[in-house]
């Protein structure tokens, strides 16, 4: 999938809305296998893309399950933790949306925002696949700085 830069701001101003509706403090999209797509959020140290793998793969296995139940799919998923929490809630049938929030906020407002976020990625996304794809502009490598500031980094 490509998402062009514009997509990318429209993405993560969806995801800082809902960190600041929800109380959650960092949210990731990404995509089934396991891809990070976007990341807003607290400016801490998380490895990123071992959460994003072992979540899409959470997601997965979860699949599974729901079909044993008669059910397409799982569509959340919530983990909680003692300290930390995480939900995962699919946007469309490529991406996923994974939520980590603490003590100050409830599963249920991030739950309640989260749907709201995956279905405004979810249009986002869709125009972005619906797009006729510009081979030159695929052809182009990523500068350093492009790639840094495309992952949330801070420019330098």
């Amino acid at each position: 999938m490509v998402i062009r830069e514009i997509d990318s701001e429209k993405i993560n101003q969806v995801l800082t809305t809902f960190l600041g509706e929800s109380g959650a403090s960092e949210a990731l999209l990404i995509d089934r296998s396991g891809q990070l797509l976007s990341m807003t959020g607290a400016n801490r140290a998380l490895d990123t893309v071992s959460i994003s793998a072992l979540a899409a793969g959470a997601f997965s296995s979860t699949g599974a399950l729901a079909q044993l139940l008669g059910e397409t799919e799982f569509t959340v998923l919530f983990h909680q933790g003692a300290k930390e929490s995480m939900h995962v809630s699919t946007v469309d049938d490529q991406a996923i949306l994974l939520a980590i929030f603490g003590e100050r906020t409830t599963v249920g407002m991030v739950r309640l925002f989260a749907k709201e976020a995956a279905i405004s990625v979810g249009k986002i996304l869709a125009e972005a696949r619906e797009r006729p794809k510009d081979m030159k502009e695929m052809s182009t490598p990523l500068t350093a700085e492009e790639s840094r500031t495309g992952f949330g980094e801070k420019k330098a």
